[in-house]
């Protein structure tokens, strides 16, 4: 289920729009004839109008709830779409809380699609006893899809969408962490974030023992419009396939494809919270980038005192990038409710052709676990002008083992400290060929900075975990932040993925 940070940040930056419906033929019962092609043609329509961000108000018993009392509001099972009909169902969300927008709602079937109808009686209400109040056309903020992923006999929650243009997935055994967007535009800029939303979706219904779902959406902000198409496959990694067409409204300085959002609080690289009995708290401990010449970068994430943006330029299409969870053990976060070992990381593959840009990643200072403070997306480096439609295709990962990415070894643990002008650093190396590699191996490390001094870089076997240690001092030339980058290599060939970590004083 979702968490009260959940919640808060699929909410952020929510914008206003009008209801919109299908505007295709009629066939003879009254269900209209839909495709993916209906969606691109209503989001070429949509981008070709003036933005409308008016949208019919909640009722103040709804918009006055707290975070709580919106949790009291419960769909019965019993109304789920499908039920007992095939292996998955939708679940609706009510508006409320800071879900004031109505996000219209289809399914599909035979290439028909029908209206989902709002149904007081589809909801408990518990202690509130307010549904006699509520308007009889109030409409759904959103919706979730379950599946039997744990096990045959009950349908888990398997994809949630909720909140502007955010989603989440999970796999086989994962809790809900990090979650995924439509679009992201202008993220980080000071002239401020737009965020896109999707108004509108169609439920396509699966045969009676299909393990894949077919869902379509509509997508507006401000500067564009957006017809996509999302295909689940939920199981022990859960993916799911992506298009999107967007129709721009007009130019956008930085549109981001694929965003990833996830939480940083703090970890072994930034030392523990005295206030917190829990050694670490976060979704997400780094991002994994696997570049187009085929070299992987790891980035340890951080909680930054200010503002941080790093950006991984690529002249071709990344073979991926995700915010990735690999600490997988409890004892290093010690939480039984929130169980931050079981979040799922996110991987986003690439498919076909997206040209040259780079992956932006964005830190936000954050003193609260509730709130999302890491963002990862796409920039590409053609620009996205008004009127010139652009697709984009790819994979998203919702995942527990890594053990592909990368097949070398990995960057598991960032340590450092500080010593007068100079910062240590210990960099720890798992996987791959390691285990097998005695300790007189002349095992290497290359390590870097832009500018600075490295001094006293040792390389030693971990005789504890088979893996290797790096260990090195990095003394600044000024106050400027500085990239460092370390990998290990055996006779010239490399053992390693590539750890890049930005300092700062």
């Amino acid at each position: 289920m979702y968490t009260r940070r959940h919640f808060l940040a699929a909410t952020v930056g929510a914008g206003l729009a009008p209801l919109i419906w299908p505007a295709h033929g009629k066939a003879a019962d009254g269900a209209a004839a839909f495709d993916f092609e209906t969606v691109k043609d209503q989001a070429r329509q949509l981008a070709a109008t003036p933005y409308d961000g008016d949208f019919p108000a909640l009722p103040d018993i709804l918009s006055d709830l707290a975070y709580e009392q919106y949790g009291e509001i419960r769909f019965d099972p019993g109304r789920s779409q499908w039920n007992g009909e095939c292996l998955f169902q939708a679940q609706f969300f009510h508006r409320g809380f800071r879900f004031d927008r109505p996000v219209a709602l289809h399914t599909v079937e035979n290439g028909l699609t029908r209206t989902v109808a709002y149904d007081r009686n589809m909801f408990d209400y518990g202690p509130h006893g307010f549904e006699d109040e509520l308007p009889p056309d109030l409409g759904f903020a959103g919706f979730r899809l379950h599946y039997p992923v744990n096990t045959p006999a009950y349908a888990d929650e398997v994809a949630v969408f909720l909140g502007a243009s955010y989603f989440r997935l999970l796999g086989r055994n994962q809790h809900f962490g990090p979650s995924a967007r439509g679009l992201a535009i202008d993220t980080a800029m000071p002239s401020g974030e737009e965020f896109p939303y999707f108004r509108a979706f169609w439920l396509e219904k699966p045969a009676a023992n299909a393990t894949s779902i077919t869902l379509y959406a509509l997508l507006d902000s401000e500067s564009c419009a957006g017809a996509y198409k999302f295909v689940l496959r939920p199981g022990g990694t859960t993916e799911m396939d992506i298009e999107a067409t967007l129709f721009p409204r007009d130019d956008i300085r930085k549109p981001g494809i694929a965003p990833l959002t996830s939480m940083y609080l703090f970890g072994e690289n930034s030392g523990r919270n005295p206030r917190d009995f829990r050694p670490e708290v976060h979704d997400s401990d780094g991002l994994l980038v696997n570049a187009s010449n085929g070299e992987w970068i790891w980035r340890p994430l951080t909680n930054p005192r200010q503002l941080q943006v790093s950006a991984f330029l690529d002249r071709a299409t990344p073979r991926g990038f995700g915010l990735m969870q690999r600490d997988r053990d409890f004892a290093n976060y010690q939480d039984l409710d929130l169980e931050y070992q079981k979040r799922p990381s996110l991987w986003v593959e690439p498919l076909g052709d997206w040209g040259p840009g780079r992956i932006e990643l964005v830190e936000i200072p954050s003193d609260d676990e509730n709130n999302d403070n890491i963002v990862a997306y796409w920039v590409p480096e053609r620009p996205v002008t008004a009127g010139e439609p652009i697709s984009v295709a790819y994979r998203l990962h919702a995942e527990k083992s890594d053990s592909r990415r990368p097949p070398s070894a990995k960057a598991i643990a960032t340590r450092m400290d500080s010593r007068g002008e100079k910062t240590g650093f210990i960099v720890d190396f798992e996987g791959g060929e390691l285990p097998s590699l005695a300790a007189a191996q002349p095992v290497e490390a290359t390590v870097s900075a832009a500018t600075g001094k490295i001094r006293n870089t040792v390389v030693r076997k971990n005789r504890e975990t088979g893996g290797w240690r790096v260990a090195f001092d990095f003394r600044p030339e000024d106050d400027t932040a500085v990239d460092l980058r370390c990998f290990l290599h055996l006779r010239g060939a490399a053992l390693s993925e590539t750890w890049s970590y930005l300092w700062k004083p």
